[in-house]
């Protein structure tokens, strides 16, 4: 397996990676004291009970499995081993001859980036149109869709089919498709399309003979079409500009939906075509109403704005917390509001003050494209860009949510009054040049920090001791904290502290999240591998030995192309979405079936 990914030269950060207790020597630099809080998560699978004591997760409705986003469910026995088969070439149809532990293989599309969801004996996927599933839309027509498959066999149950924009690639980049989750609860299915729209759908479609509405425009009404119950177009109606693409896997609290809207820069990668449009959102999740909007990144917005919302209840208050195309995070009351405004809790810069966006990824200001996951009453994420701008230094974080305001971890000064704060700038916040300064906020929300971290103790850090840019959402389960990077670094570290136990270096750029699951973490990467390792703080527990090497503790599997998505579990049967099919891996199928 060729390694095209070495690092580029590393800047030396403004911080340190912080961390506390272990019993170890302190890194130099500042040390953030862990605060403790009273948070409550609703919805979330974070319970610390042994597995064995709970029921298995029966549905993953949406990206991440709850509001909250740790993608830890609950299974029992899940496949460490299995082989995929073989595939016809000119078709593309499965072929299970020599496959082991496959309970079913389903075509999705030429590019797969949307992760699977499943609910109600249903299972979701959005990919583009390369599996032409749709007479009336040959795979030559270039669509984003979601399709629809039965649970129990992969039978192709039905799709929603989004047709390209006129404009291009500045909204709408080709063979890219349906790129976010959809969230499902009861019969209904909320998502957001290629097109700039959030829509919501009967999850029947057209199989039961009803055309539900108040949406009832549809011209193709057949039982492989989906049937659109309302849609809100961002572009149309908001005034978004979106940029390449529309990507958010929304969540929801009660009957509130909560969408980032993607809003962006235009084809020269300067210009902001839209700034004064929303790039949060808040709806009422059956009419599709908008209830609030903000726009706080404004004219500050990098490049996109991709991220997934998350909403937590926390000290009583509930959150919503957005990743900002601008290299923020916010969060906002996550409510309805008498006003109709959003209510801003807090929010935090995620880049060092005299970081600096450069276009093409030459610089070291990032924006947010994972998802924040709150674990434990507080807040973890990352920063990254677009992966094709390739690597950089990356920023990983844990907030405190209980603060309010500005509780970014410093402030920016500078001009004739130097007690006052400036306001937030896009390409860099310090200038040393112009006589500006950073100074350390005492309002700071900074549990811990990390971006590089003296492992092996000597003087020197190494590319395996460095976070770089990600797009991928950590997943957290009894306190170990796991999180793959574009330079195809895996890393282990205690969510408490931010002390890194070990990183193990995949060899190829890794775009999607980790799945843990009993005592296993799963993660696939862009030379469509999926690596398994044990849940360990101990580096020689988490891996083995094999041949002199290190190797993850219970292997690597070939799935035969990249895989851009995330691994995820559902009544004890794994799923994982290459580029072009998405496996239902089980142990009840030890071998091909004759």
């Amino acid at each position: 397996m060729m390694n095209n990914l070495r690092p580029m030269a590393l800047m030396a950060s403004m911080f340190v990676s912080t961390a506390l207790g272990c019993g170890q020597t302190e890194p130099s630099g500042p040390v953030v004291q862990a605060r403790e809080t009273s948070t409550t998560v609703v919805a979330d699978h974070q319970s610390q009970a042994p597995a064995a004591e709970q029921p298995i997760t029966r549905e993953w409705a949406q990206w991440g499995g709850s509001p909250a986003r740790n993608n830890t469910p609950v299974g029992r026995n899940i496949p460490t081993v299995w082989k995929t088969g073989k595939f016809d070439r000119q078709t593309g149809d499965w072929l299970p001859e020599g496959s082991q532990r496959i309970k079913w293989v389903a075509k999705v599309g030429s590019q797969t980036y949307g992760n699977p969801v499943i609910a109600g004996g249903q299972i979701y996927v959005g990919t583009n149109n390369g599996a032409g599933y749709i007479e009336r839309y040959p795979a030559k027509t270039d669509l984003g869709c979601l399709i629809c498959f039965d649970e129990s066999t992969g039978e192709f149950l039905w799709q929603h089919s989004s047709e390209k924009l006129p404009t291009g690639r500045v909204h709408d980049w080709p063979l890219q498709g349906i790129c976010c989750a959809p969230l499902v609860e009861g019969d209904r299915l909320w998502f957001v399309t290629s097109r700039g729209e959030v829509r919501c759908l009967d999850t029947a479609g057209f199989r039961d003979d009803e055309n539900d509405g108040p949406f009832q425009d549809e011209q193709h009404t057949g039982p492989r079409e989906a049937d659109v119950i309302w849609v809100l177009d961002m572009m149309a109606e908001l005034g978004v500009s979106q940029h390449n693409m529309c990507s958010c896997s929304v969540t929801a609290a009660g009957d509130l939906l909560f969408v980032n809207t993607s809003n962006g820069v235009d084809e020269s990668h300067i210009n902001l075509p839209a700034p004064g449009a929303p790039s949060f959102l808040a709806l009422d999740k059956r009419t599709g109403q908008v209830l609030w909007t903000d726009d706080s990144p404004g004219t500050n917005i990098l490049h996109g704005q991709w991220s997934s919302p998350t909403y937590a209840v926390i000290d009583g208050v509930p959150q919503v917390i957005f990743g900002g195309g601008d290299g923020w995070i916010y969060s906002f009351l996550g409510a309805a509001t008498d006003d109709g405004k959003a209510k801003l809790l807090w929010k935090f810069d995620a880049n060092p003050k005299e970081s600096k966006w450069v276009i093409g990824g030459q610089g070291t200001r990032n924006n947010i494209i994972a998802t924040p996951v709150v674990y434990q009453d507080k807040v973890y994420v990352a920063v990254g860009q677009d992966p094709e701008h390739g690597e950089g230094i990356g920023h990983l974080w844990c907030i405190d949510p209980t603060k309010r305001g500005d509780v970014s971890p410093e402030l920016a000064f500078g001009g004739s009054d130097l007690s006052k704060p400036l306001p937030p700038k896009r390409i860099q916040a310090v200038i040393a040049e112009d006589g500006e300064i950073a100074r350390a906020n005492p309002n700071s929300a900074v549990v811990w920090h990390y971006s590089e971290f003296d492992q092996n103790n000597d003087g020197q850090i190494d590319f395996e001791e460095t976070m770089h840019r990600s797009c991928g959402t950590v997943a957290i389960r009894d306190q170990l904290l796991f999180i793959s990077d574009f330079s195809g670094l895996f890393h282990c570290l205690d969510a408490e502290t931010g002390r890194p136990h070990w990183t193990y270096d995949l060899f190829a750029a890794s775009w999607g999240s980790p799945l843990v699951v009993e005592d296993k973490v799963y993660v696939g990467d862009e030379d469509g591998e999926v690596s398994i390792f044990r849940a360990s703080a101990n580096r020689e527990e988490a891996l083995r030995e094999e041949d002199g090497e290190w190797v993850p503790y219970y292997g690597v599997v070939d799935m035969g192309n990249s895989v851009y998505s995330t691994p995820v579990v559902a009544n004890n049967v794994l799923y994982i979405a290459n580029k072009t099919h998405l496996f239902a891996i089980s142990a009840d199928h030890e071998k091909a079936e004759p």
